[in-house]
Order: C-alpha cells, then structure tokens, then sequence
C-alpha cells in the first residue's frame, strides 16, 4: 500500500484553509484524512488544522483499531468535533467555525470510511471510478428530492452550502461507509476543491493513465489550477 497527499491555497485564495494527513500505522493498514474548513480568514483554517490533529491524536490514543474499525474512525470524529466547537465557543474570532471530515482506514481489502460534509471519498477499480461518500449539502439535498438532476447541481448557485459540519454542533452526525478493495485499486480524498474542478472520468483519467502514480495528486491540482481553482484544492491518493 502506498499513500501520496498535496494541499493547496488554489489559483485565488490567499489562504490555504484546507488540510490533511496521511500515515501508515504498525498493523500496516493506511489512514488518511481530509477537512475543509469554513468560518471566516482565520476560523476556518483553525478549523481543519484542530480537527485533523485532534482526529489523528484521537486514534493514537485508541491503539490498534481492533475488529470494529468503523467504532474507532467514529470516536475520533467525535473527539476532533468536541475540540472545534469549544475552540468556537471559547475563542470570538472562531465563532462559528467548522470544517468538511473525510477519512480512510484502509487494508489490504477493504477499507472504512467516516464523512461529514461535503469532502469526498471515490473508488477506483477496474477502470471505473465511484463516489463512495455521499455530499452533506443543500444541493445534494435537492438532487435526493428530484428538485435538480445530479448535472445542474454542479453548477447550482450555493452549491458550496453543506448541513453538516465538525464543530458546529455540541455533537456530530457522521456517515460511515465499508468498501471491498481488490489489488490494483485506488482511493481517492479530496476537498470539493478539486471534485468542482474536474468531473469523475477526468480524475479516473489521470489516475489510471498517468504513468507516474507519486505525482498524480499533483497532476490534478495543477490542471484545478489551469482552471481557475477559487477555493483550496487537497487530494489524497492511496494504492492498494
């Protein structure tokens, strides 16, 4: 297994507001994660720097994952959300701050997968690409309504609005998700950064084709960047 990250301010922000970790643990299983903070020029950079820290602390403290990997992925949410929101509490220039959480734990066939917002997490296998994670957003909302088609909604006005978010509530709402891994595959993180950007056959592209896997995640910032890339762009990839 072998897990590769970049994290960027993007091609119109001053900030960078976005963050991320990877790390391979002693049982030799993969863990990566992505957030995205919101709240303001300082607060959400806050944001997504605690709640990755306080996540990553949170398993170290938990030791090996055991038989119930998503448990572990769900307490450490838990915890990195209690740390944000008394952070937002306590401190005024972070009041309402929070951020996006998508994380992986991965081993050699299947990985768990913990999501609150709208960070995602995509499967990539036999050349074909998928969206595991499912968006916490008002658009999402209205393609799950039949008010917009999953097309219009990449386009929708307020798209960027998510409903749920670490830090912003005394107590967090994840989605958990277990995923089958066959070796070859791949695993993609990222901040809608990115995934506003490129559509998912573009990222299977540059996944599976590109020669060198070591600078895919680079590969895909630079043509967000070509683009235009308003926000923070933050990718993780990880070979199975």
């Amino acid at each position: 297994m072998k897990l590769w990250g970049i994290t960027h301010r993007g091609a119109v922000r001053q900030q960078n507001q976005d963050a991320y970790a990877v790390r391979e643990l002693e049982d030799g299983r993969g863990l990566a994660v992505v957030c995205d903070g919101m709240g303001g020029a300082r607060a959400g950079n806050v944001a997504s720097s605690m709640a990755v820290e306080l996540f990553m602390r949170k398993l170290e403290e938990q030791g090996q994952p055991g038989d119930d990997p998503q448990k572990w992925l769900k307490t450490a949410a838990a915890h990195a959300n209690d740390g944000v929101f008394q952070k937002a509490v306590e401190d005024p220039d972070c009041t309402g701050m929070g951020t996006t959480l998508v994380a992986a734990l991965i081993r050699k066939n299947q990985a768990s997968i913990v999501n609150v917002g709208d960070s995602r997490c995509y499967g990539i296998s036999n050349g074909s690409i998928r969206q595991i994670t499912k968006d916490h957003s008002v658009v999402q909302m209205m393609v799950d309504r039949g008010e917009l088609t999953p097309e219009t909604a990449k386009s929708y006005p307020g798209k960027n609005l998510i409903t749920r978010a670490v830090g912003t509530e005394p107590t967090i709402l994840c989605d958990l998700y277990r995923q089958e891994l066959e070796k070859g595959s791949y695993l993609l993180l990222c901040s809608d950064g990115l995934s506003n950007m490129l559509d998912d056959q573009e990222m299977l592209f540059e996944v599976v084709h590109g020669v060198n896997k070591q600078k895919c995640c680079k590969r895909l910032l630079d043509i967000a960047k070509l683009r235009g890339s308003p926000d923070n762009v933050t990718s993780i990839l990880v070979s199975v």
